[in-house]
């Protein structure tokens, strides 16, 4: 199946609109009942890994040189000239949005658990994934570490 470049375009603004929604919801409102509601769902992952699955099985038929991904010899060079092509470089882009926010979910239901601030994390993962979830593993150890000892001993 080929997809021309206005579908292709279209799915690829589409994917980074779909996301924000959840983003939004995780960092501005985290403790509503809409948010847990809505993040306690994995069906925007299946949605979003359906779209994945169309654009990897129709790259095959739209991208030259896509078999050059499982050459082990793969260099920066070629993979850099593969994902020079529009196809290639959304279905990465939503292989990034679908990984970034399933991270960001186990980041704000770590939070939730245990009381752990997380919207500078959120932010951080939206934007540079991996800096995002650093940030979350040092504020979590920070807080284990130092925050979460002296609430119990106010509360207790």
């Amino acid at each position: 199946m080929t997809v021309d470049a206005n579908l292709l375009e279209l799915l690829f603004s589409g994917a980074n609109l779909f996301v924000l929604p959840f983003w939004t919801l995780m960092v501005l409102v985290p403790n509503t009942k809409l948010t847990r509601t809505v993040m306690g769902s994995l069906l925007p992952f299946a949605a979003l890994a359906g779209l994945y699955l169309f654009l990897f099985v129709t790259s095959f038929g739209n991208v030259d040189g896509i078999e050059a991904l499982s050459d082990p010899n793969l260099s920066l060079g070629d993979l850099a000239a593969i994902f020079a092509q529009p196809h290639v470089t959304a279905t990465g882009w939503v292989h990034f949005l679908a990984f970034d926010l399933f991270v960001g979910r186990w980041i704000y239901w770590q939070g939730q658990e245990r009381g752990v601030f997380t919207r500078h994390s959120l932010a951080l993962c939206l934007f540079a994934g991996p800096l995002g979830l650093l940030s979350h593993l040092v504020t979590d150890a920070l807080w284990q570490r130092f925050a979460k000892g002296r609430v119990e001993e106010v509360v207790g």
